[in-house]
């Protein structure tokens, strides 16, 4: 919480900061923000208690806002874009303008509460009656549909493509992006620029493993994997990435 609140609040009141770039950091700590301080605090609540429990209307709530995290995605495949205009076009990057950068911001947004009212709609109609016990530390949807006594063939196809269709987008927009970006630094004639596109570079590929965790925490149910290495992909994605992406 201090390392994404730090990003956020020197981004605000550091005037020369109010590039692109930086508003999309900004708003990506905004959702790391966000998507720490849903799971983390109730984790610390069963640690200090010793009482693994929680309120179905809580873990609704927690697990559509846990569901928002595909925003991550779509705003490193912005980052990404962003990236590759600048340093391969950048006669284009300084005409792109504010409103641009923020309709892109708002399809980020807007995908991810769409597919989050997707997967709550199909959830409130399903019996959650089989057991009380979730075998994960936090609602997650897949464990949450194996606890149901009537059919899920919906629910997990839908969250089967919407995961997929959510990922693979995105990566193919940032393994894009870098390609170019690569590409570019041969042509950049200073040593000054070369440097600046480099470490550009460098900062978002220490950024792309954690979108990997997701991809591979999203796009496979907890049948293909064991539960003990979905809890261990979530929790570096949750907890220790959301930690260290401040950091970087």
């Amino acid at each position: 919480m201090v390392g994404n609140l730090s990003v956020i609040t020197l981004i605000l009141l550091s005037s020369q900061l109010y590039t692109h770039i930086y508003f999309l950091l900004s708003n990506l700590s905004f959702i790391h923000l966000c998507h720490s301080t849903i799971i983390t605090p109730k984790i610390l609540v069963n640690f200090l208690t010793n009482k693994n429990v929680i309120l179905y209307p809580e873990c609704m709530t927690q697990l559509i806002f846990s569901l928002f995290a595909i925003e991550e995605c779509h705003m490193l495949a912005v980052m990404a874009y962003d990236c590759h205009v600048a340093n391969c076009t950048p006669l284009r990057y300084v005409r792109m303008s504010h409103h641009l950068c923020l309709g892109l911001i708002v399809v980020v947004y807007t995908l991810g509460f769409i597919r989050s009212s997707i997967h709550r709609s199909l959830m409130l109609k399903i019996l959650l009656c089989k057991t009380k016990v979730i075998t994960h530390y936090f609602c997650d949807l897949f464990p949450l549909l194996e606890l149901s006594s009537s059919k899920v063939y919906i629910n997990e196809f839908l969250a089967l493509f919407l995961s997929a269709l959510s990922s693979l987008t995105p990566t193919l927009t940032i393994l894009t992006s870098y390609i170019f970006i690569v590409a570019s630094i041969p042509y950049i004639k200073s040593t000054e620029g070369k440097f600046k596109t480099f470490s550009t570079f460098s900062s978002h590929t220490l950024l792309f493993p954690s979108y990997l965790v997701q991809l591979h925490s999203c796009i496979q149910p907890s049948s293909v994997n064991s539960m003990n290495q979905e809890k261990l992909s979530f929790v570096l994605y949750t907890t220790v990435l959301c930690m260290l992406n401040p950091m970087i």
